[in-house]
Order: structure tokens, then sequence, then C-alpha cells
């Protein structure tokens, strides 16, 4: 059959495609930027485009006419700077199922969440029944699909936090501990939604994916801190009233375009659990792996501890980049005269004054520019052109700096290997 897969550079729609692929479906993946999975992934089909600007029917007529199944894993967990949570799981979805009553054949496999936990005022789960509710309203074939939290041998969103908390050293802070977390192993994910496309499942099914073992939030992460091969810590109980702060704060980074899973609305979902409540949804009638048995199909190597490791410093690397380059660029504005005495050697007043004005602005933006989510990349490699530009032309005209005491030429490349290593770990899928 020819499947379209919404969202399928994501963690669990990259998964799925494969899935299908090797199943003989002809799979096309949409998804916001595809070049990447063209790579990865040649067997399939790619579309590139945002489900936040297709909110109606005629935007689907002709993906729906060339598609026998639409899958739809796409997803957003709060507004952003790239994301519109309400457009792309609500009214995007809305459009395809108007377009979808004009093929009776046509058949959609939802990736949705569990219902009756906390947080279902947000809009991210708000949007998602709403959406689930008009499908199951409706007259199409489809399938309802309700994972946990999903755990794979790649690591996105909850299930890299996971790792990432799991490779603190000493102790572990935990907001949250004793809440309970289901998960589902990515594979049985996979599996249903196989065997769904196959029409092998029941249609108009709403099902549960979750392992009814439910370890608290704490049990979890020592769970992975083991399969890290890493000693036990202490966990230590942070007081549920931090996670407004820390969810602030990292609703900040979300509106510059950084999707971190400390968020307000990740938070408020964990604060009740995660997994379905008992009256809600039917559980699929498949053997599910345990979060423990997940773990141990998928050893962990010494690239796993690397990532866990890095994962929490990145954020770090980032905004200790962006204060040493705005610092860099506003302290010379303190004293100007100073400042452009290095110019002055070479140049008259007035160039002088505009080369010093100018490298303050470069260092100011490109400080700036890296804490925006879309541009870090750009910066990055800004802060390493016009590093590289300074080192050469303090060598040319000043080459006494590089013996100078305070080391001002030779404190510059502890930066530029940051910069590197920053470079390195940017992509988040």
């Amino acid at each position: 059959m020819n499947v379209l897969i919404l969202g399928a550079t994501g963690f669990v729609g990259s998964a799925i495609l494969q899935r299908l692929l090797a199943d003989g479906h002809i799979v096309t993946g949409l998804g916001r930027a595809v070049a990447r999975a063209q790579l990865r992934m040649p067997d399939a089909q790619w579309l590139s485009a945002d489900l936040a600007t297709m909110p109606g029917p005629q935007d689907w007529i002709t993906l729906v006419e060339n598609h026998d199944v639409v899958v739809n894993c796409a997803g957003a967990l709060q507004d952003g700077l790239s994301d519109d949570v309400a457009v792309t799981q609500e009214a995007a979805m809305l459009a395809l199922y108007a377009a979808a009553k004009s093929k009776p054949s046509m058949r959609i496999v939802q990736i949705s969440a569990p219902r009756g936990g906390a947080g279902t005022d947000r809009a991210f789960l708000a949007t998602k029944f709403r959406a689930d509710d008009a499908l199951a309203a409706s007259s199409i074939s489809h399938v309802i699909l309700r994972p946990t939290l999903v755990l794979g041998r790649n690591a996105h969103g909850g299930s890299a936090l996971l790792r990432a908390l799991a490779a603190l050293p000493l102790a572990i802070p935990l907001i949250h501990a004793q809440s309970r977390v289901e998960t589902v192993a990515l594979s049985d994910v996979t599996e249903a939604v196989s065997a769904a496309v196959a029409d092998l499942v029941p249609d108009r099914s709403d099902l549960v994916l979750g392992h009814t073992d439910r370890p608290t939030l704490a049990e979890l992460v020592a769970l992975h801190r083991r399969w890290l091969g890493l000693p036990a810590a202490r966990i230590v109980a942070l007081s549920p009233a931090l996670a407004a702060p820390v969810g602030l704060v990292a609703d900040i980074a979300g509106r510059l375009g950084w999707r971190s899973p400390l968020r307000s609305t990740a938070l408020a979902v964990m604060a009740g659990g995660v997994g379905a409540a008992p009256d809600q949804g039917n559980r699929a009638a498949i053997p599910l792996l345990s979060a423990g048995q997940t773990l141990s199909a998928n050893p962990a190597g010494v690239q796993d501890l690397w990532f866990a490791r890095l994962y929490l410093l990145k954020p770090l690397m980032i905004v200790g980049l962006s204060a040493f380059w705005l610092l860099s660029g506003l302290i010379p504005l303190l004293d100007l005269e100073a400042a452009r005495q290095h110019f002055l050697r070479f140049l008259p007043d007035a160039p002088a004054t505009a080369l010093t004005l100018f490298t303050c602005l470069a260092d100011v933006v490109l400080g700036v520019a890296v804490l925006v989510r879309p541009h870090a990349k750009r910066a990055l490699l800004g802060m390493l052109a016009l590093t590289a530009a300074y080192l050469v032309s303090a060598t040319l005209v000043e080459p006494e700096l590089w013996g100078d005491p305070l080391g001002p030429l030779v404190k510059v490349l502890p930066s530029i290997l940051l910069t590197l290593a920053t470079f390195a770990i940017l992509d988040e899928r």
C-alpha cells in the first residue's frame, strides 16, 4: 500500500517509516526538514511541508488521492518559535479528515496520547484529544494508538532527559520523583502500527500501548543508570514548587526554538504520572516489553554514555558562548577610547573608531543569534570565522600579543574548541 507518514523525521515517525518499508509498503515521509532523512532512508519518498501551513482541506486533497493510509506521528509539545500546537495537532488534522471523506478506502492511524492523566487542560493534550474525538465521530476508517512514554535505541525528548539525569555525578535531583511512569518499547509501537496498516487491528480501535509495570520516575532513572553501567547514585527529591521556575526557563527557551523536555507542559503531565487511567481506553492485546526488557534488548554503548553526559551540558555550552560573545562586544563600549587604541596603530582616527564599533556589534549579534535555534548553526560558524579573522589580523599586526603575560590570544583557543564541540552536538534529531 501507499502510506503517508506525518512527522516522519521524528523519534517515533522515523522508526515507523523503517518498519513499514520493511513490510513492503511504498512509504512517503512528510516533515519540515527532510534533507538528512533522505540521505539516511533513501528507499522512502519524501515531502517537505509544515503541518502548521496546512489548515484547509484543499491542502490535503492531492495527498489523500495518492495514498491509501495516513499515519500521523506529528506533534508539538508547546507553541514556540517554529511550533503552532493548535494548527499542527488539531486544525490540520480536521482538514485531513475533511479531505479523507472523499476517499472511502482511506485509513488513518493516529498516534495520540493516553487519556485520564494530568495536564489535560494543556494545549498539547487538549488539541490531540479534540482531533481524536473528531476522527472517532467521523465515518473514516481509523485506528487510534495511545503510547505511553516511548523508549527505544535512540532517544529524544523525555527519553533523552532520562538518560541525561541518569548520568549525573554523585546525586540526581528530581521533581516528581515518586510519579509513576508507564513505558512502551518503540519496537512495540512500530509493531502495532504495522498491524494497523495491514488491517490486522479492528477498525475504529482505540488502544493504549503501555506495559502495566509502572515504576516511579526515580526507579526509572535508576534503571537507566544501571543500563549506562554507572554505580548507584542518591536520588534527591526536589519540591514540586520548583517545577514552575524550571518550566518557565524551559518555556523561554522554547520561544527561541529549543524544544526542551522540561517545558511546563511536560512537567504538568509528569505531576500526575505518565499512563492511562484504568477506565480510559482499551489495552492492546499484544505482549509488550517492560522498561527493563526494553533497555536489555538494546545494550548501551559508550556513545550512549557520551550522549547522556553531554545532553545537559549542551544548553550550558550555548549560554556560555552567548555570554562570552556578548561581554566581548559590550565591555569595550564602556571605554571606547581604550578599545580603539589597537586599531589606531595602523588606521586613522575615524576608521579605527568605525572598526571598533563594527567588531563590537558583530560580537553582540553573534552572542544573541546563538540563543535562537534557527540561527544557532550560522552563529557558531560566524564565531569560528570571526575568531579566525581576529587571530590572523592580531598575529600580523601585533604578534607580541602571543607572548603577553595575560594571554589575550592564547585564551581564545579554548573558545574555538568550545564552539566546535557545541557545533558537533547541535543537532537534536
